[in-house]
């Protein structure tokens, strides 16, 4: 199996819907253990849809805001498993006034910063006692190399986003481990439907992309994310890899 004996921190899951839920489910079908994160509210709703998973995983509290969270990540996740092999960012968050461009304060647009593009950064920063050569981070994108209408500044976080998962290659690379994200087309998630206009995307997609597009199939980016996690891709790093039908391969 493609992840035997790996083991995983798996962010971001939150309805069964969600890509990092099948990333979950992928990795424990091939062979790895999960650990999962949430936190506030959200802890209760992760714990109830982990028990869909072939195998129930644990869940650890993580606010990637809150320094005390991140700076005691790997003792509780020591709790569960020795090491890890990967971590999976699926975070992101942008208040609803981020999504008017030219009227957001940066109150708003710094917390979408923070939150679905520093955090790339703190996440991997707290998960590296943990990890070793061979390890492997992998982040969920929005392709943010061209504007989109609608996404506004969660488009400039994910640029940063992007730009983060370089600079993570360069400085983690010494040490043997990757950084690299997967760029997956629209799917409808509990996140997507906070963006307002969202329904652009998707009529967009399925008739422009060469493959076609599912907006209801998370399952080819989980896969790639999976991809990415195994030891198959050991000199690819820094790399964003399209899961979106081939829609960015295209002009008009």
């Amino acid at each position: 199996m493609l992840l035997e004996g790996k083991k995983l921190l798996v962010t971001g899951v939150l309805m069964d819907s969600s890509i990092a839920f099948h990333v979950a489910r992928l990795a424990q079908e091939q062979g790895a253990e999960v650990v999962l994160t949430s936190f506030g509210r959200t802890m209760r709703i992760t714990s109830t849809i982990a028990k869909r998973l072939p195998t129930t995983p644990p869940v650890v509290e993580l606010d990637v805001t809150s320094e005390d969270d991140l700076g005691s990540l790997a003792d509780r996740v020591r709790e569960h498993v020795p090491h890890l092999d990967g971590v999976v960012h699926s975070i992101g968050f942008a208040p609803q006034a981020a999504f008017t461009f030219m009227e957001a304060g940066w109150e708003d647009v710094s917390t979408a910063v923070h939150i679905s593009a520093y955090s790339l950064a703190s996440l991997t920063k707290a998960a590296l006692p943990l990890m070793g050569p061979g390890s492997s981070v992998v982040g969920l994108t929005f392709d943010a190399r061209v504007a989109w209408p609608v996404y506004d500044w969660m488009g400039v976080a994910k640029a940063a986003f992007e730009s983060t998962n370089r600079y993570l290659a360069r400085d983690i690379g010494p040490k043997g481990m990757r950084c690299n994200l997967v760029a997956a087309g629209p799917i409808r998630t509990t996140a997507a439907k906070s963006i307002p206009g969202f329904e652009r995307f998707e009529e967009a997609w399925g008739a422009r992309a060469p493959l076609g597009w599912d907006v209801d199939d998370p399952e080819p980016a989980a896969r790639a994310c999976v991809a990415l996690l195994s030891d198959w891709f050991p000199a690819t790093t820094g790399e964003m890899v399209h899961v979106d039908g081939g829609f960015h391969a295209l002009g008009v």
